[in-house]
């Protein structure tokens, strides 16, 4: 049955239910992720391995997450966003199970790693892409909620993950985990696909190219563009749907995300694999330390909700990559600051405050990319994002475990980590300065009647004056032009 289609994002309706099964594969992906760190002493008391080689595990199952989300937004692209999570769901569940019986490190590293991983990147961001479809003036709002599974899903699996350690051993919780993973199945259910007329925009265009012959004319209109591939099309018409997927990796404005995104990963990753040892290497029980991870979680979910609901008030809508790139440098200064908490009373403030900036900045995540590239790009944007987190989520573990057992001490991990978070604050702040200096120079140069004419024709933006720009403000300049026309 075709989906369907609608002028603009519903903003509720069945809307609220895609919220619901993204909030559920958050649970189930990231929340299942963050609790693997609890079993990080388990598997290096087990197998007998030093802090770098043990990290490992954790690494590839983020790397494996991020790098395969392009692989997670084709399928949605071009089959279906609930098959996707479908199959996403069945992969990870095989691949705890299959780790329930591991006799090594390197079989962790392919089943828990790659396999699993693998599962939850082709469930995580098309489910993030379909919230951003449905959302409009409440996106931040509904992302926050969306994206606060995280938490909640941490703040309740760390104490239940502990307790199946203590009850069936590490393999007994690992394969009840796989179990409950199984529910994406469930959550791809809920994912209708919608169509919007934005989804089109660019169909007359490419219907107009000569290389395209009358008789498949007639077929590519009655489907949209990128569709599913139930006909067979030339290879030329693919090259071009492919490269009008993906032409936002050309704006500038892309590309500096994607830089302050890469810093950012690297930081943010060893604090979850190392906030339980560090706390047992203080003198922290077994049980406070699998407490810090639930007050983290908890935490984690008023940051969600909270930032959703105010960066979507209009005195802060206009304004959320400054408090995105705020709450990624306050998580940055958390960090500099943990190597002198050295005992539990230290650690809980230290939880409350990286949870609520953590929560803060990842439900911006999608509501930042969406203004830069916007709406109908943004299941392949977000693909890019994620896959870019890959890299830093590999390296960052293992060389923070390798400062670790080369220092003795997790103060030179947790520097790097804080100066990465800051650094990537830094970067992406400068540059939206300068982004804003170039749109206020053009704005002067718009209200010039000599100088328009030479930078507009015909109602359409010379690629020199818009290079720096993202989605919003070509979309604001371009209207601007044509009321000026219409004078």
């Amino acid at each position: 049955m075709a989906s369907p289609r609608h002028a603009g994002p519903p903003d509720g309706g069945w809307g609220w239910m895609i919220v619901a099964g993204c909030f559920l594969v958050t649970i189930c992906t990231r929340a299942v992720t963050r609790c693997i760190s609890i079993f990080f002493v388990e598997f290096q008391a087990y197998f007998g391995q030093d802090y770098a080689r043990t990290a490992w595990i954790h690494s590839i199952v983020d790397c494996a997450t991020m790098f395969c989300a392009p692989l997670g937004s084709l399928i949605s692209n071009h089959v279906s966003c609930q098959v996707g999570i479908m199959l996403g769901g069945l992969l990870a569940s095989t691949g705890l199970i299959l780790s329930s019986f591991a006799t090594s490190l390197e079989h962790l590293y392919l089943s828990l790693g790659v396999l699993t991983g693998l599962g939850f990147a082709l469930c995580y961001s098309p489910a993030i892409a379909m919230v951003g479809k449905y959302f409009n003036k409440r996106k931040a709002l509904a992302y926050g909620i969306a994206m606060s599974g995280s938490g909640i899903g941490t703040f309740i699996l760390a104490p239940v993950v502990q307790l199946l350690i203590e009850q069936f051993s590490w393999r007994g919780a690992l394969l009840i985990l796989g179990g409950f993973v199984l529910n994406l199945c469930v959550c791809g259910a809920l994912m209708r696909p919608i169509a919007l007329k934005e989804d089109r925009k660019t169909a007359p265009e490419f219907l107009e190219q000569d290389y395209v012959p009358e008789a498949q004319k007639r077929d590519l209109k009655q489907m949209s563009i990128c569709s599913p591939l139930i006909k067979v099309w030339s290879h030329e018409c693919l090259c071009y749907c492919s490269w009008k997927e993906y032409d936002f990796l050309l704006m500038p404005g892309f590309m500096v995300l994607a830089v302050s995104v890469l810093f950012m990963a690297y930081g943010c990753s060893p604090l979850f694999v190392y906030l339980v040892p560090y706390a047992l290497s203080v003198g922290v029980s077994h049980h406070q330390a699998a407490f810090l991870m639930s007050i983290l979680g908890v935490i984690d979910i008023i940051g969600n909700i909270t930032f959703g609901w105010l960066t979507d008030r209009r005195c802060l809508k206009k304004h959320r990559h400054f408090c995105y790139l705020f709450a990624v440098g306050m998580d940055g200064l958390c960090c500099l600051f943990l190597p002198v908490l050295q005992n539990f009373p230290l650690l809980v403030p230290f939880s409350f405050t990286f949870g609520y900036f953590d929560g803060a900045y990842v439900t911006l995540i999608p509501v930042v990319t969406a203004d830069v590239v916007g709406t109908s790009a943004l299941s392949s944007a977000l693909g890019v994002v994620y896959f870019l987190h890959a890299i830093p989520y590999l390296v960052s573990p293992p060389v923070a475990g390798w400062l670790v057992d080369t220092t003795g001490s997790y103060t030179a991990s947790f520097l790097l980590c804080g100066f990465s978070m800051i650094f990537s604050s830094t970067l992406l702040c400068f540059a939206r300065l300068a982004k804003k200096i170039k749109r206020t120079r053009l704005w002067s140069l718009t209200n010039d009647t000599g100088t328009k004419q030479h930078l507009w024709t015909n109602g359409a933006i010379a690629y020199s004056v818009t290079a720096g720009l993202d989605q919003k403000d070509v979309e604001f300049l371009a209207v601007d032009t044509n009321s000026y026309s219409n004078r």
